[in-house]
């Protein structure tokens, strides 16, 4: 029987604008592409704590999760540290996921520009 852990898995993802529908819709497509990279089961999600930047204020990045169906996974929002020259628009996903994959196994998702963040965790594909 395979051990499991509890892995943190990154992403990240510009939303086109600062709208309630912009802000769900690039959330959901993060989301999902960070379950299917890593073939996550949505009952083995520990939780997810989300930033954005100070320019996203229309809505809530959790609620793209249940909008989802993910309504047993806690969530947590906060707003990111405002650093000079720092991407806008982007919503940045830790998520906590029991697991028995290994830390170098996991698959960090970042999409479109955002990948330029972290090019050693986006190129890990």
């Amino acid at each position: 029987m395979a051990v499991m852990a509890v892995r943190g898995v990154r992403g990240a993802v510009q939303a086109e604008a600062n709208t309630a529908r912009a802000i769900l819709d690039a959330t959901k497509k993060l989301l999902q592409a960070m379950v299917r990279e890593n073939d996550i089961k949505t009952e083995d999600i520990v939780s997810i704590i989300f930033t954005v930047t100070s320019d996203l204020n229309a809505d809530f990045p959790a609620h793209g999760a249940r909008e989802l169906g993910w309504l047993d996974v806690p969530l947590l929002c906060a707003t990111e540290i405002p650093v000079p020259g720092s991407l806008d628009r982007v919503i940045r996903v830790l998520m906590l996921v029991n697991t028995s994959k290994t830390q170098q196994e996991i698959k960090h998702v970042y999409l479109g520009e955002t990948a330029r963040m972290r090019e050693d965790l986006a190129k890990k594909k």
